[in-house]
């Protein structure tokens, strides 16, 4: 069963919160962080994605990135500035974007879950982008973005959340540039209780988005718990688990620019008729196209899901 432990939290003030937001560190480049950054000396993105204070010619993996990373979180401490909670609390994490509406509960999740598959993946992860959240964490001694999960419907825990929000003052409550709606409630510590047994009747949660992030904490937690194995901070991760029933899964659709040595109209797979044989053949295929060009997809250029991939040369 699934477990959630309070912790406390290290937070800008009201006053500063919509400057400190930001995107998460992995869906924009090192170009579209600095656009986004610059002007604003409190975008958290100084911290996630420091490079964008160094020379555009430093390698991203570089030493003195993260050393930046440090000293950039440090320096964002003092000027936002950011504070610690006195209590450690679990929170209430809304979010809004138009008509839809999903609220969250914010906290410390176990990695010993993560690793007994409790907290289960639907995805591999790469060394390359796991070693590199893994030394952010270790150089900033902090995990600087939530893992996204999901879980089957508790009423107990929408109770919470509801009556939350229902009866508290929110901490933050802004909209973004992208106009998306944040809002961030504390749960009393008397709910907190009720929540922290709800989530002990919840069986699983999954991973929806973050699989590198809960990948590194993992490292991180191997490394400095050392040999002895003792107990500490690091045996969580921090995220925000959202019930199935409000999850919006949106398209992240992509179109092949280059066919590499297929030919016009040959790639496409019915999900319905896939076979051992076919997929292993589109195993071969995305292989192959693994250095060519992709580009987002609109919902004229994408067919449907009945369709797993579907490409024509001159899109």
């Amino acid at each position: 069963m699934a477990s959630i432990a309070s912790f406390r939290a290290l937070r800008p003030t009201p006053a500063s919160a919509r400057r400190v937001a930001a995107v998460p560190y992995d869906v924009v480049s090192s170009d579209e962080a600095k656009a986004l950054a610059a002007g604003n000396p409190l975008s958290f993105l100084h911290v996630s994605r420091p490079e964008i204070d160094l020379s555009r010619d430093t390698d991203p993996h570089d030493d003195v990135v993260y050393a930046k990373a440090a000293e950039n979180f440090d320096a964002l401490k003092a000027a936002a500035p950011l504070i610690v909670e006195d209590v450690p609390s679990l929170y209430v994490y809304r979010l809004r974007m138009g008509a839809h509406e999903q609220a969250g509960v914010a906290g410390c999740y176990s990695l010993e879950e993560y690793e007994g598959d409790i907290i289960r993946k639907h995805e591999r992860t790469r060394q390359d982008k796991e070693d590199d959240r893994t030394r952010h964490m270790l150089a900033v001694r902090a995990q600087t973005g939530p893992v996204l999960l999901t879980y089957r419907a508790s009423p107990a825990i929408d109770t919470v959340a509801a009556e939350t929000i229902a009866s508290e003052m929110p901490l933050f409550d802004f909209t973004a540039e992208d106009g998306i709606e944040h809002a961030i409630w504390r749960i009393a510590p008397d709910r907190e209780r009720g929540l922290i047994a709800a989530f002990g009747n919840v069986p699983a949660l999954y991973i929806a988005d973050g699989h590198h992030r809960a990948a590194s904490a993992a490292r991180v937690r191997t490394q400095l718990r050392g040999s002895s194995g003792g107990a500490g901070e690091w045996d969580t991760m921090l995220a925000v688990a959202f019930a199935d029933t409000q999850m919006k899964i949106l398209p992240y659709n992509r179109i092949v620019k280059d066919l590499g040595s297929f030919a016009r109209g040959a790639m496409v797979i019915d999900c319905s008729t896939v076979s051992a044989d076919t997929a292993r053949w589109a195993a071969k295929l995305l292989i192959e196209l693994g250095v060519s060009k992709f580009v987002p997809a609109t919902p004229k250029d994408y067919e449907g899901n009945e369709k797993l991939l579907k490409a024509y040369l001159g899109y």
